[in-house]
């Protein structure tokens, strides 16, 4: 039940950013509930690999370049989605910001 719950969540508060956050637009809940999907399946198949392959870049900048790959992949999913776009690089960064500042903070009062 928890799963489903904090997807829903998921679902609402990417849907509520992108609606609210300039250069992000979403078409509608059920493209939000579909970004999710893919956002989470993006994290966890491709997010490893370029984590591994952008380490010393990330040692480098005391780990600010994971802000880049959260920003890719956020742009990933945008090439992905018809009804999910985001207007570019600086766009991604403050969505995927946002959506992981406020998923950490639903998690916690969830579980």
């Amino acid at each position: 039940m928890g799963f489903i719950l904090k997807f829903l969540l998921t679902a609402v508060i990417t849907y509520l950013l992108a609606a609210f956050l300039p250069g992000s637009h979403i078409g509608g809940f059920t493209d939000a509930l579909l970004l999710v999907i893919v956002l989470g399946i993006l994290n966890a198949v491709l997010k490893p690999i370029l984590k591994l392959l952008g380490l010393p870049i990330t040692i480098l900048t005391l780990g600010l370049f994971l802000l880049v790959i959260n920003a890719a992949i956020v742009m990933i999913a945008d090439a992905l989605l018809s009804g999910f776009a985001v207007d570019g690089f600086i766009s991604a960064l403050l969505f995927s910001v946002v959506l992981s500042v406020v998923t950490a903070v639903v998690d916690m009062v969830v579980d």
